[in-house]
């Protein structure tokens, strides 16, 4: 069986819950669409199965464009098990696009707790409006998410700073957020929660490095894998994906991440960097984003992104792209005291804007061809 698949304009906030309440309770599957995001190389179908409530679309920072189908059990799943993980459902105020799976997060999660989250204008940015929403939210318990610009941004105007102080928790993305930006929100007096997760687990399903609910985790050659009743039904039109990504083993089905982790003792994850983001410079493997992460605890550097050169003598060789100029000598002694001599970056590119994408994660294929 199927049921239609409708596309709804991510710039309407309210049409988007609308049609997310819809899609959960059996009504039209919902795809949100940005009208100005890049359109995926085929039309999305007409109909989908009916277990699917929701399509999201994501061209990824590094990857190819794909179609990550959900139902409404696994939506649903995650936003209980969150709920559990945060201590009670609550209000939210929406400062996230609604087609990432970050806004549509905080739309299930305000349709699951029976409350209407109160949204921030649509477009750029802006802690005073937040500092607005934050006021108008009237909930027991008062959440919301945001990626680390915009925390930044919030912390650095005092009305809209001292608004976030009243969040029970601040959801931020946990792998991209510099610590020096987390030391600050919390000395601040902010709540903050960092999180992981993706499209194909509905959301963030790790919190401060902790699996929520049944979540389940493991390392397999490296790579991280989750399982639990989030994961996502698989990638529309797309089996050769969906068999590669979703594995079945010992009675769980396994999404695997690509992501290279550690998890210690007591089951908390730490996420290291992408498996496919590790270079080969000199004979030697250097992991982008262990660069990367040293590199942001520079002075001014919180936004800066680590990518790969080619190089006729050392094969590829790590580049530092940012928009606050910073000495080279000084990004590779530091680089080199933590990470080894093989690991120090090259260059320092400096822009006026690091290429970002509209989820808040660094646009990382502008940014390699911007350090080349």
């Amino acid at each position: 069986m199927t049921r239609r698949l409708r596309q709804v304009g991510a710039g309407d906030p309210a049409a988007v819950l609308r049609g997310l309440e819809a899609a959960l309770t059996g009504g039209d599957a919902l795809l949100p669409v940005a009208a100005d995001g890049p359109s995926l190389p085929t039309p999305a179908p007409a109909d989908v199965e009916r277990r699917v409530a929701l399509v999201v679309e994501t061209s990824g920072s590094t990857g190819t464009g794909k179609r990550v189908a959900l139902s409404s059990e696994a939506l649903l799943a995650g936003a209980a098990a969150a709920d559990g993980a945060l201590g009670g459902p609550g209000g939210w105020v929406l400062a996230l696009p609604t087609h990432y799976i970050a806004g549509l997060n905080v739309l299930t999660r305000s349709i699951a707790a029976g409350t209407t989250p109160v949204m921030l204008p649509v477009g750029h940015f802006d802690a005073r409006a937040f500092a607005v929403a934050a006021e108008g939210l009237v909930a027991d318990r008062r959440y919301t998410s945001l990626v680390p610009a915009q925390l930044s941004r919030v912390l650095e105007d005092a009305r809209a700073a001292a608004a976030l102080t009243t969040f029970d928790a601040v959801l931020v993305g946990g792998q991209a957020t510099p610590i020096a930006l987390l030391d600050r929100a919390r000395r601040a007096g902010v709540r903050v929660v960092t999180t992981y997760g993706a499209s194909e687990t509905s959301g963030g399903c790790v919190y401060d490095g902790v699996p929520f609910g049944s979540v389940r985790t493991r390392l397999v050659d490296g790579e991280l894998q989750l399982s639990g009743p989030m994961l996502a039904e698989g990638y529309l039109a797309d089996p050769e994906r969906t068999g590669a990504t979703f594995v079945e083993d010992a009675g769980h089905r396994w999404y695997r991440t690509n992501d290279a982790a550690s998890i210690d003792g007591d089951g908390r994850v730490r996420v290291l960097g992408r498996l496919d983001d590790v270079i080969i410079s000199g004979g030697e493997k250097v992991p982008l984003g262990a660069v990367e992460r040293v590199v942001r605890e520079l002075p001014g550097q919180d936004g800066a992104v680590v990518t790969r050169r080619s190089d006729a003598e050392w094969g590829e060789v790590p580049v530092v792209v940012t928009s606050v100029a910073v000495p080279l000598e000084l990004v590779r002694a530091t680089v080199g005291a933590v990470l080894g001599r093989a690991a120090r970056p090259v260059d320092v590119v400096v822009l006026a804007a690091v290429p970002m994408l509209a989820s808040g994660k660094p646009d990382r294929r502008a940014v390699e061809a911007a350090a080349r």
